[in-house]
């Protein structure tokens, strides 16, 4: 209740403080409405340039001791932390790749229903995948040209497969302890990850229950068709120590750190030499590089809008109107989703509001493991659904087809939605509404 006892701040203050954030978003959305592609324009430029104002508006104060307030954001001890587990996350996701634990996942999924129910083997596959490996894009990459190949073979809709694939990468992409979602999620409401997926597991195990049941149904007529057999299943171990240990509640660097360790062993195993593991896990730092440059930019502005009374104003703003548990709920869902509409980036949606909705959820007595699914669900529903999103993009562009052809069948995001919106209703699940 702290944070809301402190002086108001002045609408031409309050604006001022979050002018920004509005520039920030301006520029990204704007600049990429004129190209037409949303991932022309970085979204490290557009932060750069809004964080470079941020310092500039700052008054009362000299350059360095602005400079000085950024950098104390940036540098805290909960983004640090975040960075050290995207770099190994980067670096298992990889190395596991190239010893062939995907193809390997992948073959052992496929065989895992008979061949006539192949839809829901191929969602079963991405949620499996993408719970294991913690992004939706690997998983969109590890699936989609097979999905499209049998597609082909079984005379089907591809942008429906299409479709497939990507509600089930975005179940994992939500529930996964090594998704930067959930990283992000969780650091940001100081909650453990195995409560906030005992949370969440409530909100999209049912989605997927019934998602997998509507491709049963849809997918009953489907022709047999002949999967290919890929990799030794055995490599497909680190994936389940790495789920094994994390469901366990170890923490989060130990665990990435047992399962780049399994790969590497099975690597050395299969003939991959140490040079090349480190190779592997090297390409697989190198790609967080760009999520780690926007996670400290995003941080230190954020931090410099809190101290300017930006995270005063939107609080006392929202909030005016806003009572009880519900309108609180309702606030948070929609403060992520409407970043993520304007960023296409559900991670940087969820660090870009994860303080303010920190703030909101102490004010009205939410569950920080709530908070922290409810801020993952809802950015993963919005960023399977838009098509400008990256993981739509890719798989259309994969498959051959427009980045709006999967939207009729996105069905598993729509279900998240409707549970995500019952469990605000009702206060669901009840142990977390104290």
């Amino acid at each position: 209740m702290g944070n809301f006892k402190r002086e108001a701040v002045s609408a031409s203050a309050g604006w001022l403080a979050l002018s920004p954030v509005i520039l920030f978003l301006v520029l990204y959305v704007v600049v990429s409405l004129l190209l037409g592609d949303f991932y022309k324009m970085p979204i490290a430029v557009a932060l750069v340039v809004a964080s470079a104002w941020a310092i500039v508006i700052l008054r009362g104060r000299p350059l360095l001791k602005r400079i000085e307030v950024f950098s104390r954001a940036a540098g805290h001890s909960n983004i640090l932390y975040m960075i050290w587990v995207f770099i190994l996350a980067g670096a298992f996701a990889t190395v596991a790749k190239e010893i062939g634990a995907v193809e390997a996942t992948v073959s052992l999924a496929l065989r895992a229903f008979p061949a006539e129910f192949v839809v829901p083997t191929i969602f079963f596959a991405a949620c499996f995948i993408s719970l294991s490996i913690g992004t939706s894009v690997g998983t969109v990459v590890a699936l989609t040209p097979l999905a499209v190949e049998i597609a082909g073979a079984a005379d089907g809709n591809v942008a429906f497969y299409v479709a497939v694939v990507l509600g089930g990468a975005f179940f994992g992409d939500n529930l996964s302890f090594i998704s930067d979602t959930t990283i992000a999620a969780t650091r940001s409401q100081e909650c453990n990850m195995a409560d906030k997926f005992k949370a969440n597991l409530w909100i999209a195990l049912p989605a997927a229950l019934v998602t997998l049941g509507v491709y049963i149904l849809t997918g009953i007529d489907t022709h047999s068709v002949t999967l290919p057999a890929h990799g030794d299943w055995v490599l497909i171990t680190p994936y389940l120590a790495v789920l094994g240990l994390a469901i366990a509640g170890v923490n989060v660097t130990v665990v990435l750190s047992a399962g780049i360790v399994t790969a590497a062993v099975l690597g050395l195993c299969y003939g991959m030499t140490p040079i090349d593991l480190a190779a592997s896990a090297g390409r697989g730092i190198d790609g967080m590089g760009n999520l780690i440059i926007i996670t400290l930019l995003a941080a230190g502005m954020l931090g410099v809008i809190k101290e300017a009374g930006g995270i005063q104003f939107i609080l006392q703003s929202l909030t005016r109107h806003v009572s009880g548990r519900r309108g609180g709920q309702m606030v948070i869902s929609l403060l992520v989703a409407v970043v993520n509409l304007c960023t296409a980036n559900n991670t940087v949606a969820i660090i870009t509001v994860g303080g303010i909705s920190r703030d909101i959820s102490r004010r009205f007595g939410i569950d920080p493991r709530k908070t922290a699914s409810l801020l993952d669900s809802t950015s993963c529903i919005v960023q399977c659904l838009i098509p400008y999103g990256a993981q739509t993009l890719l798989a259309t562009s994969l498959a051959g087809i427009s980045p709006a052809a999967p939207f009729p069948y996105l069905y598993y995001p729509w279900a998240l939605a409707a549970m995500t919106a019952l469990s605000i209703i009702f206060l669901f699940p009840r142990r977390l509404n104290r």
